[in-house]
């Protein structure tokens, strides 16, 4: 693969591979391939599952590139697909309502644990065992995706405020099952509170 596809731009990529070229493609994959893996991973049942939507993910994106509108921002529209191809999955082969939720893997270990809860859990697993599943698809996004709330919004088909909304409630509801003393519950606890008010509506 050329050197110089490293540090081109998504959109220059794009425009590259609307020209036919298969090298900007794999770079555009390389560069996305791990981040829609850990986001799809969240909603499959099982490993075989997630790598199956992740490549139907790229396959679509492959296909609908001549119709993506480069104003836009690709990451955005990437997930976008990448979360409509999970609800297609999970359409398909509905799990049953007592079945355990999938174990997170080292690459999707969030970087902070919770310390102060005393079998260890890490929160993600706690955030996708306590939160709608908007309300994880939108705290993924921001925290470990990094988007914006308009970004946020894109992915989900949803307002901004309807967004900011989903974010507020998904702390709220961590802070509580992480300190469910009322006087706690009415913030998030520091343990959270120290990973997530990094980031900023």
């Amino acid at each position: 693969m050329p050197q110089e596809l490293l540090t081109d731009s998504d959109a220059e990529l794009i425009r590259q591979i609307r020209a036919g070229s298969a090298d900007a493609f794999e770079e555009l994959v390389v560069r996305y391939e791990h981040r829609v893996h850990a986001f799809v991973r969240q909603f499959c049942a099982n490993a075989t599952d997630a790598r199956e939507v992740t490549q139907d993910t790229f396959v679509k994106a492959s296909q609908s590139l001549a119709r993506f509108d480069a104003r836009r921002e690709f990451a955005p529209w990437l997930f976008t697909i990448a979360r409509h191809k999970c609800i297609d999955r999970h359409r398909a082969a509905p799990p049953a309502e007592d079945a355990p939720l999938p174990e997170l893997t080292d690459e999707n270990h969030p970087g902070e644990l919770l310390a102060r809860r005393e079998d260890g859990e890490q929160l993600w697993q706690l955030a996708r065992r306590c939160l709608t599943e908007n309300q994880f698809q939108a705290l993924w996004l921001r925290y470990a995706e990094d988007m914006d709330v308009a970004q946020i919004a894109q992915v989900l088909g949803k307002t901004q405020i309807h967004v900011k909304v989903l974010l507020f409630r998904a702390r709220q509801t961590l802070g509580r099952r992480l300190n469910p003393d009322a006087a706690a519950a009415r913030r998030v606890p520091v343990a959270a509170e120290n990973y997530l008010a990094q980031k900023t509506l």
